[in-house]
């Protein structure tokens, strides 16, 4: 069997553009052969909704759209992700269609109510595994988490007889996840003895952005078909069935009794027969796969790519592409996140303040990568206390990657603001509030720029600082998107470095200047005042990431940081620190989750609360 899995940059609410974009996959499935064709979990309405699933007349123009994919559909399968309005609930659902129609339809049943999900929220629980019969083979179909779990719908549906599990997906991505999952994967085929597909969405949404990674695993766990990572793809994959079965026989599990899955009600809900398909090439020659014409263009460089989690099939199409290195698939998610977050929103530039630092710096190249430095405008803001290597080195980076700079000093608007607030400052001495007036000035200058040209505001503060609040509100903060809000400070290093890697000739001058190196090298700071340094506020940042990782993402306490070997009276500092700053974070605009737990919807702590460590 033919099998295609059609990974989409889909636009949530976008109807029109999904069906689109839907049809088209599904055509160039049945032009290649393929039998049965996966689209990614709700793949009718983008994935996640939210809200937009409480309104009625959202659903119903969701099955409209569902009833015109249908309509086009002929020579395959297709399975699509769509809300289905039930009697008393609404269900995460799978449509099976073939022949211009919906044969059969599949609901999820583990819904996940953690991290970024709010599936209870929205979603009734189907109750049980559904399977379908395409060409006389035993298909079941399975949505996202219903194949996370050994015990799931998945262990029902093979108990039954199913030789080839599909799942259709909206797994959001974080470092690692892609290979996390195809890992899990290959377990659950060889648990089950069965051919395993999964079909994930790919693009960003607000906060998350989607991998891709689709994979397609013979019994054994062996991947032999493998989608592109933060790009579309149409996955063609030739798959044995009968291999499955053979191996069913042949293994005394399948024979000795088991624990009962904890979902045991399957459901044969469709049986299909389609025309006999004409005599087509192998997957691998198929045109199309990596036409640029038909998917979203992104490049990710040879170079930044390693191994593969497992050996490839011998039952396998072709090569396999192989895995981003964890560096490289950081810095494409970020990339990928920041395009579809502006093309999305219908902006056509983005602007930031470029400070001659190292966060300006990253979100910068970021933003080239991901739009072009046509779209792209870098506003150099100097202050009397910004020094001449951080300016120079400014305009060295927007030489470098050829975009439009503009230098805006705000001396001017400082001395008018010292002019206005000298009668009520008189007898208080200079203290912060005078280095905040320097980042609202330039936060004030940028989003003028922006209300004026319809530019995107891109702001440049790093999960570090974010977490700690070393930010200004209405400063530094204030803007559109925020690139890096989930990076690290220690990773925004690795990933400027990652970069500087990719093009090492790139960054050095006439002079024989490297500017990269340059930025790196130079101690962090603000410098809102003469001689500033960070670690004259913060911790040095490698302590200070350790401390927020056990903070942050893995919810220790201060008993457990200090027993890790941190210094207790730094860890004390920084979980006040992180606490004071949540209301700071509550107001600061969205930014791509590439942690396991990012600072968005990931961690919802109370702004008033009296709990400390």
């Amino acid at each position: 069997m033919r099998l295609a899995l059609a990974q989409l940059d889909l636009v949530v609410g976008d109807l029109d553009g999904n069906v689109a974009r839907s049809r088209d996959a599904i055509a160039r499935a049945a032009d290649a052969g393929a039998r049965l064709t996966v689209l990614p979990e709700l793949a009718v309405t983008g994935y996640p909704p939210e809200d937009l699933l409480l309104k009625e007349h959202f659903l119903d123009d969701a099955r409209a759209a569902l009833d015109e994919i249908a309509a086009g559909v002929r020579g395959t399968v297709a399975v699509v992700g769509f809300p289905e309005r039930g009697v008393n609930a609404v269900y995460n659902s799978a449509a099976v269609i073939a022949d211009g129609e919906v044969r059969a339809i599949a609901r999820k049943v583990r819904l996940p109510n953690y991290g970024v999900f709010d599936e209870y929220r929205y979603f009734g629980a189907g109750d049980g595994a559904t399977i379908v019969h395409v060409d006389g083979v035993s298909v079941a179909i399975t949505i996202c988490e219903d194949l996370w779990l050994p015990d799931g719908p998945a262990a029902a549906a093979a108990g039954a007889g199913a030789t080839v599990i599909v799942n259709t997906s909206a797994s959001p991505y974080h470092r690692g996840k892609g290979h996390q999952r195809e890992r899990m994967l290959a377990q659950r085929a060889r648990d089950h003895l069965a051919v395993v597909a999964l079909c994930n969405q790919v693009g960003g949404q607000d906060e998350l952005v989607f991998d891709g990674h689709s994979v397609v695993l013979d019994h054994d766990g062996r991947t032999i078909g493998r989608g592109a990572q933060f790009a579309e793809d149409l996955v063609l994959c030739d798959v044995d069935p009968g291999a499955a079965a053979a191996a069913r026989r042949r293994d005394p599990r399948a024979r000795l009794s088991s624990p009962r899955p904890a979902v045991d009600r399957v459901t044969v809900a469709a049986e299909i027969t389609l025309d006999p398909a004409p005599e087509t090439p192998p997957p691998s020659a198929v045109a199309g796969r990596d036409d640029p014409e038909r998917r979203r263009e992104l490049a990710p460089t040879a170079a930044g790519r390693s191994g593969r989690p497992g050996d490839p099939s011998p039952h396998g199409a072709g090569p396999l592409p192989d895995v981003l290195d964890p560096l490289a698939e950081t810095y494409e998610a970020l990339v990928l996140a920041t395009r579809d977050y502006v093309v999305k929103n219908g902006f056509s530039t983005v602007v930031l303040g470029l400070s001659g630092g190292l966060d300006s710096t990253l979100v910068l190249l970021v933003a080239v990568d991901a739009l072009g430095a046509d779209r792209v405008r870098a506003i150099v803001m100097p202050s009397p206390y910004s020094s001449e290597g951080t300016q120079s080195d400014a305009d060295r980076l927007a030489d470098a990657v050829g975009v439009e700079r503009m230098r805006l000093g705000i001396k001017p608007a400082m001395d008018a603001y010292d002019a206005i607030l000298a009668g009520p400052f008189a007898d208080a001495e200079p203290d912060l509030t005078e280095e905040n007036l320097q980042a609202r000035i330039r936060g004030n200058l940028l989003m003028a720029l922006s209300n004026k040209f319809g530019w995107l505001v891109l702001t440049t503060g790093n999960k570090s600082e974010m977490s700690v609040g070393y930010s200004t509100l209405y400063g530094d903060s204030a803007g559109g998107f925020a690139p890096i809000k989930d990076c690290p400070k220690t990773l925004v290093y690795e990933l400027v470095e990652h970069r500087r890697a990719r093009r090492p000739d790139a960054w050095t001058d006439a002079d024989g200047h490297d500017v990269l190196a340059s930025i790196v090298e130079r101690p962090p700071s603000a410098e809102l005042r003469p001689d500033q340094r960070d670690d004259q506020s913060l911790p040095p940042y490698d302590v200070l990431d350790r401390i927020l990782e056990g903070y942050v993402e893995l919810d220790l306490g201060r008993d457990d940081l200090v027993a890790r070997g941190l210094p207790a009276d730094d860890v004390d500092r920084v979980i006040r620190l992180v606490d004071l700053a949540e209301y700071k974070r509550r107001q600061s605009p969205p930014g791509v989750k590439i942690t396991p737990r990012g600072l968005g919807r990931d961690r919802r702590l109370p702004v008033t609360s009296g709990y400390r460590g």
